[in-house]
């Protein structure tokens, strides 16, 4: 048998799917979703001070935009560590 030849016949998209849904990933999805759940459910307008400017626009706008850019900022920090 070749080096790259499987011994279960399924070729070389086996490996690929095993790995698709692991505790890890699931657990960022489940914590995604009710982050969503958590922002649509907060849809009422509020004063928002930005340092020196004070806007009134709903909620789940800010709570949005804050977690993309908590989320874009820890895609920065790990994209560094590799």
């Amino acid at each position: 048998m070749s080096p790259g030849a499987s011994s279960n016949g399924s070729g070389k998209g086996g490996g690929r799917t095993r790995g698709l849904f692991t505790p890890a990933r699931l657990t960022v999805a489940a914590l995604g979703v009710l982050g969503l759940v958590f922002i649509f459910e907060n849809t009422s307008h509020t004063k928002i001070r930005l340092l020196i400017p004070e806007v009134t626009m709903p909620l789940w706008t800010a709570l949005l935009a804050t977690g993309l850019i908590g989320a874009l900022c820890g895609a920065y920090f790990m994209r560094r560590r590799q």
